[in-house]
């Protein structure tokens, strides 16, 4: 093994390293030139102030955001393991909690929403230096970019809110390599995914200088920074550690549904705020992202349950969950941009391609995702992001405050939204895969088989449940 990685890690570096490159190439080829700043954008930099409403919604929704981590997704996944590695599962949405959260403080957001160049931010807010003089005043995104974007919420509350995106995107990889990841490799790994992959990302298709939203991609909630990203990175893991010992024979029912249905519902409630919240403001379009996401989310429960009741004979409890979660995945990326007409025909096709994959395509191509991270997040993330360049509407799109375009599906918007569709899958699992790999030749992935057969509660932490 240690041969091999040796002669893999250098051609997956260079091909990491080539990335940024091909990536201005394409930048350049399909890109427009952003515009000046217009009068109306300077006019409201110059009159930019905190509105209460907006940053009580932009508070709220942060809340929102974070529970969908600890409790909802700790829950979720939990309950779809055996029992001998629940609390292990939970600890792994909690650290990771923690991890990100000072990670993000330390680095993470400077690296994403500084202005930096189009493919990463500067350090200028490392440590968070600097928001001592934004606490309690307007700040502005990308000031001194080409792109100015003057907010209405304390820079405090905008850096929280978008805390809590960097801390979900990675505690959805721990899905991928449940029962057999070592705590020690987990923590390694999760605080350089989060600087080297999530910031990136990030920064291409959020910040004002990012080549991918400079390039005309629509991504309003993270159909590519949170569920692209973290759904093949989840893959990533499959492969690099194989399947679980005793996967296809023995018996691994999830210990307690109850658990995930809990944690589904509260992934749902708090995916108001992961989408709605990303308007930034208490408006329309906030009001539009929260009725379409409702909307999708039941549509693919319901195709995810009628597909599972033709093919299998029964509706399982699970299949209707892992729908709606399929349909939250989904419209995250178009939630802004979209009608509620196409909103249910996201919803629906997603429910139905997110059955097909976790039940067919992964045993059809013999990998073993635990808990369907890729199955759903991926490819719910995939079907989503280029659905919105189908669906996007114009009128809801454009911004009268910052009139810099407006987005209009299309062919031109299906082609930006495959570019960064691609763009994302191609960085993030090279990186994925060298990040595994060092750490891997470091201090090891994988917990031994006697390990994985006693269970990672008893053998990680020292606790049983119950």
């Amino acid at each position: 093994m240690l041969k091999t990685s040796r002669a893999v890690l250098p051609a997956l570096a260079a091909l990491l390293l080539a990335a940024p490159a091909w990536a201005q190439t394409a930048a350049t080829a399909a890109a427009p030139v952003v515009a000046p700043v217009a009068a109306p954008v300077a006019a409201a930099l110059a009159e930019a102030k905190i509105d209460s409403g907006d940053t009580a919604w932009m508070l709220t929704s942060t809340a929102l955001v974070l529970m969908m981590t600890i409790p909802g997704l700790a829950l979720f996944y939990a309950g779809m393991v055996r029992k001998k590695n629940t609390l292990a599962t939970m600890m792994q949405s909690f650290i990771i909690c923690c991890l990100v959260t000072v990670t993000w403080m330390v680095a993470g957001y400077s690296l994403a929403f500084t202005n930096g160049n189009p493919y990463i931010g500067d350090l200028s807010r490392f440590m968070l230096n600097g928001l001592g003089e934004t606490w309690d005043k307007p700040f502005t995104l990308g000031l001194g970019s080409d792109n100015p974007q003057p907010q209405t919420v304390p820079e405090t509350v905008y850096m929280m809110f978008q805390m809590t995106f960097a801390i979900i995107t990675p505690a959805l990889i721990a899905g991928a390599f449940a029962d057999r990841m070592k705590f020690s490799a987990m923590c390694v790994f999760m605080v350089l995914w989060s600087l080297i992959v999530y910031s990136p990302v990030a920064h291409w298709v959020w910040s004002t200088t990012g080549w991918v939203g400079a390039m005309g991609a629509a991504d309003f909630a993270g159909g590519t920074v949170v569920h692209i990203n973290a759904g093949i990175a989840g893959l990533m893991c499959a492969l690099v550690l194989g399947k679980r010992v005793g996967y296809g024979h023995d018996n691994m029912a999830p210990y307690n549904l109850g658990y995930a249905v809990i944690g589904a519902a509260l992934l749902w409630v708090g995916w108001f705020g992961f989408n709605a919240g990303s308007a930034v403001a208490a408006n329309g379009r906030a009001g539009m992202a929260m009725a379409v996401t409702q909307i999708a989310t039941a549509g693919a429960a319901l195709a995810w349950t009628f597909a599972e009741w033709i093919v299998k004979g029964k509706p399982s409890v699970l299949g209707a969950i892992s729908g709606a979660v399929a349909g939250l995945v989904a419209i995250t990326p178009a939630s802004g941009f979209v009608l509620p007409g196409p909103a249910l025909i996201i919803g629906i096709a997603a429910g139905g391609i997110c059955f097909w994959s976790a039940t067919s395509l992964k045993h059809m191509l013999g990998y073993d995702d635990s808990l369907d991270a890729f199955g759903v997040h991926g490819i719910g993330g995939i079907v989503g992001a280029l659905l919105t360049g189908v669906f996007a509407y114009g009128p809801l799109t454009a911004d009268k405050d910052h009139p810099l375009g407006v987005t209009i599906g299309g062919m031109a918007q299906l082609g930006h939204q495959a570019v960064a569709v691609g763009v994302t899958l191609l960085y993030s699992g090279i990186a994925t895969l060298i990040l595994l790999k060092v750490v891997d030749l470091v201090i090891g992935l994988r917990v031994t088989g006697e390990e994985e057969m006693e269970g990672l509660d008893v053998v990680l932490h020292g606790e049983r449940l119950g």
